[in-house]
């Protein structure tokens, strides 16, 4: 006999104990049919969204750390906890659920939980024409739409898995039971919502995870709770769409900013979580500054460039060219390009910039006195053509005008348009500069040579010419050496004679004027009575060059 004291192993006389144990292991392992629903669970691990826990199997059990928010519940290592096994997770863990949900028996407990719209556990025998199979004490149907599964190969996951559900449907009769499983997720689902919302407040920090991506933004799941993330609060620097810098299931930090209890709406953003750029604006940026930036868009007054991520500044269109008037700023930058322009005001207060384009150019009218001093002979295109007058561009900048009165000496000009035309290349002279008005007079008849420049420049001191007096004046006389062409005569050093013509009249005159025109003004060679004469209006005498002033187009002569 053996001794009862000492431990012995099984042995081949007791095969029942021996294989009920390893079938019990066998099916504590490897099943979740056979395990109970409700069990005790100890801690074993805690990670930012799962809590790990032994639950007397061989693999570990995973609690979504929402469900402990939803009662308010904190945990540490060795903790125990009762939870609900619901099946396995795509990793192979037994998902778990708070609470104990209770497995019907019998079909009194089936009808208790129809009334109750109690929630109960089910375990998944198999998929059939339509749904599955699911034992909950009696054999029951769970259509596909209620499952809770986006696909076949999903709902065929589930098969040996138990689940949450609700009796939706329940004949005696004819013993016919329908379950629901999507409505106990939704419901969960909703109740961390609604716990999610409750324990939000503006200003928290939380992790997100972005779940959809729009043009103006982004949705993403704050813990159980969704949350707009607009487009407009992912950066300080201007962004067109959320999908430029954002991905699906990117985890991000986000600000909560706003909540809407009634509409359960939330509003995150990111950039407020970063220094806010215009803060030290007025340090980095001062009136005259040289910058270079990149135009982020163009609208029908300027257009705006981001000199920094969060900072813009405008270029007004007036002051795109010194040249001419821009009427379109797209005509001149478009978006994306680099340009270098001028800082001209800095507002931090207000979040605003004014730049200069033109100005990082130069401003042509700084020197234009000194380049374009009066009498300077410019050429240069006519850009624009005015009742009044035509402007000329004679520089990068810098446009001169020619009054209509200043075209020709020739003859009189109704319209600048009768003889000038948009595009022609024509030399003026400089009248007048005024370059704090940013004007220039221009004129192009004083360019036009006169009968008295061809006259002085075929003369010169000490010619002797003729001439006919047209006025005395005392000692001063006006004397007519041409068709226009007037010189100073004094006589108050030369005696006053009387001579036998010098009463003669107009016959005497007229001959010698005869004889003088035929002479062209310039040989000089007219007969004269060969006595002195008193000078007289009308007279036609000999004279001597004796000054000639060519700028000032002045010429003073004495009797010969």
């Amino acid at each position: 006999m053996s001794d009862p004291n000492v431990p012995h192993s099984p042995t081949a006389n007791e095969p029942n104990e021996s294989f009920g144990n390893i079938l019990s292991n066998f099916e504590r392992d490897h099943t979740v049919k056979r395990a109970e629903g409700s069990r005790e669970g100890r801690v074993v691990s805690v990670s930012a969204d799962s809590v790990f826990l032994d639950v007397g199997l061989k693999t570990e059990g995973v609690l979504p750390i929402i469900e402990l928010q939803k009662i308010r519940k904190t945990v540490q290592l060795g903790d125990t906890l009762a939870v609900t096994i619901k099946g396995r997770d795509p990793e192979g863990y037994y998902a778990l659920t708070i609470g104990k949900v209770a497995r019907p028996t019998n079909w009194a407990a089936l009808e208790r939980a129809f009334a109750e719209k109690a929630t109960i556990i089910g375990i998944v025998t198999g998929v059939v024409k339509g749904g599955l199979s699911v034992d909950v004490g009696v054999r029951a149907f769970m259509p596909a739409s209620r499952s809770g599964a986006r696909d076949a190969a999903e709902m065929a996951k589930l098969v040996e898995q138990e689940i949450r559900c609700r009796v939706t449907k329940l004949d005696a009769a004819e013993e016919d039971v329908v379950v629901d499983r999507r409505i106990v997720a939704e419901e969960e689902e909703q109740s961390a919502k609604n716990h999610r919302y409750a324990e939000l407040k503006e200003g928290d920090i939380v992790n997100a995870t972005v779940r959809s991506l729009t043009d103006y933004g982004a949705f993403v799941d704050i813990g159980g709770a969704d949350a707009l993330l607009h487009v407009g609060d992912i950066s300080w620097s201007r962004i067109n769409k959320a999908a430029d810098v954002l991905a699906l299931e990117q985890q991000v930090e986000v600000k909560v900013l706003k909540i809407d209890p009634e509409k359960r709406r939330v509003s995150v953003g990111m950039k407020q979580l970063l220094p806010q750029p215009w803060d030290s604006v007025g340090d980095k940026y001062r009136i005259g500054e040289r910058v270079r930036g990149t135009v982020s868009r163009v609208t029908d007054f300027g257009a705006f460039v981001e000199l920094e991520p969060g900072i813009e500044g405008l270029i007004h269109v007036s002051e795109m060219s010194w040249v001419k008037k821009v009427r379109k700023p797209s005509d001149l930058v478009k978006p994306g390009e680099t340009v270098e322009a001028v800082v001209l005001s800095v507002n931090p207060g207000e979040r605003r910039m004014s730049l200069g384009l033109k100005q990082a150019l130069g401003d042509p009218w700084a020197d234009a006195a000194q380049k374009f001093p009066a009498g300077f002979v410019v050429e240069g295109p006519i850009m624009n053509i005015m009742k009044f007058g035509a402007f000329v561009r004679i520089a990068e900048g810098i446009e001169g005008m020619i009054h209509v009165s200043d075209i020709s000496a020739e003859k009189r000009i109704n319209h600048p348009q009768d003889v000038l035309k948009v595009g022609q290349m024509v030399k003026a002279q400089v009248l007048e500069v005024d370059a704090e008005k940013r004007r220039l007079k221009l004129g192009m008849k004083q360019l036009v040579p006169t009968s008295i420049d061809e006259y002085l420049s075929e003369r010169k001191e000490g010619d002797a010419v003729s001439g006919r007096v047209v006025e005395v004046s005392g000692d001063l006389v006006q004397v007519e050496l041409g068709d226009g062409i007037r010189a100073s005569c004094s006589i108050s050093a030369q005696p006053k004679q009387q001579g036998a013509n010098a009463s003669t009249g107009g016959s005497t005159d007229l001959a010698s004027l005869s004889l003088m025109l035929a002479a062209r003004w310039k040989s000089g060679s007219v007969a004269e009575s060969s006595k002195p004469q008193e000078i007289q209006t009308g007279q036609v005498r000999r004279f001597r060059i004796t000054k000639l002033d060519r700028e000032a187009k002045k010429i003073e002569v004495e009797l010969a």
